[in-house]
């Protein structure tokens, strides 16, 4: 007769919902870590409260991350930088004029990053930066001049084909950079720096596109007018 225990049905999958459970706690711990993040600033935010958010151990969160500035990074990494590859080929794939480049670029970084909670890490570093210098510089590598780099290759494709004047691009890209970093202020920090009404009917879609207007309007070249040929043509 066989003493053999019959096989539960739930022994086979065990193992497979265990390594399941296993793969999701990086992206578990990120998720949670960026809540807090965002929610309380870097120095407030505790290993051990990221760790209870995910439901896992202290313990198990270091399994994945070795201290909080490397969580940070991660953070940053999967919900910013990470990202760049992506942005760099939708320019490269575009086909319309500059002007239209400019709009899709700054509604996708809208739709895919402005409007998610990972645009509050710009707000923290604005305040914590000076307090973490290292975090500043790994941040101003790894988000800030690939940012730059994009507009400014934007705004070249612009000059190279004809369509925006000559411009100092150094200080042009400020001038897309600045009204994404306002959108985002006003969405973290909006009681702070204005009334809570004013900041209920700032529409998102619409503010960014009178910006982008306003910009295309300062960029677009401009055929000489005949007063300045004939000012010239006297000299």
């Amino acid at each position: 007769m066989s003493t053999s225990k019959p096989v539960s049905k739930n022994s086979s999958t065990a193992p497979v919902r265990h390594e399941r459970r296993k793969d999701a706690r990086p992206g578990e711990l990120l998720a949670a870590a960026l809540d807090l993040f965002v929610e309380r600033g870097f120095a407030a935010t505790r290993v051990e409260e990221v760790a209870a958010r995910a439901g896992v151990s202290k313990g198990t969160l270091f399994l994945y991350f070795a201290s909080k500035d490397d969580l940070f990074k991660a953070v940053v990494r999967e919900n910013i930088s990470g990202r760049f590859p992506q942005w760099n080929v939708a320019i490269e794939a575009f086909d319309g004029s500059t002007a239209d480049m400019l709009r899709h670029v700054m509604n996708l970084w809208w739709e895919r990053l402005g409007s998610t909670k990972a645009s509050g890490i710009t707000k923290l570093m604005l305040s914590e930066a000076k307090n973490f210098p290292e975090l500043a510089a790994f941040y101003q590598q790894e988000v800030m001049q690939p940012a730059h780099e994009l507009i400014r290759r934007i705004l070249q494709r612009g000059v190279d084909r004809g369509e925006f004047a000559p411009m100092n691009m150094k200080y042009t890209v400020y001038a897309v950079l600045a009204p994404m970093l306002f959108l985002q202020l006003m969405m973290h920090a909006s009681q702070a720096c204005c009334d809570s009404a004013d900041a209920l009917q700032l529409v998102p879609e619409e503010y960014l596109a009178a910006q982008v207007q306003t910009l295309l309007e300062g960029l677009r070249l401009r055929p000489p007018s005949p007063a300045s040929d004939k000012g010239l043509s006297s000299l």
